[in-house]
């Protein structure tokens, strides 16, 4: 069995506009979120194998943060420069090229390529991977060029304003 968690950048600030895309920062929230995110992450008693990171800042600085709290090596992260701002193929070209000496992964990216690629895997709908959000699944496969479109099952859906029970 294969999982795979998709991670969405934690908010960004707009407060700098003669930043590139790439170069923009968290936010005071994304700041407040990142932790928030890995700490519910570790409660469940998560810890991926192998962390993928999208190059711009946001996305890596969510996945550093996100790693200190799954104490996750921060020199085992990769980054992959085809997960900004990559499309739903994309990003299925991204896991099924994924080692399968991993059982589970943790990607670290952008909308609208991350919601449209949580919702083709199974058969949930979302309409939106808010900031932050994770989505889960599950695949009941031996190698990760197994994984296809409508073959996941979800395992959970979480995001920053989710109420935690």
């Amino acid at each position: 069995m294969k999982t795979l968690y998709i991670v969405r950048h934690a908010k960004s600030s707009w407060d700098y506009p003669n930043l590139s895309d790439q170069d923009r920062p968290l936010n005071k929230r994304g700041e407040r979120d990142a932790p928030k995110m890995g700490e519910r992450l570790n409660n469940r008693g998560i810890f991926p194998d192998l962390m993928l990171s999208s190059p711009a800042n946001r996305a890596l600085t969510t996945c550093k943060t996100i790693a200190r709290e799954l104490d996750y090596p921060l020199d085992g992260i990769e980054i992959n420069d085809h997960l900004y701002h990559a499309s739903e193929d994309s990003l299925l070209d991204i896991v099924n090229s994924t080692d399968d000496t991993w059982l589970s992964l943790m990607i670290f990216g952008h909308n609208p390529g991350f919601t449209d690629f949580a919702n083709s895997l199974t058969d949930e709908y979302l309409d939106n991977i808010p900031t932050c959000g994770v989505f889960a699944c599950t695949f009941e496969v031996d190698s990760w060029q197994d994984v296809d479109f409508g073959n996941g099952r979800l395992l959970f859906f979480d995001y920053p304003k989710k109420k935690v029970t």
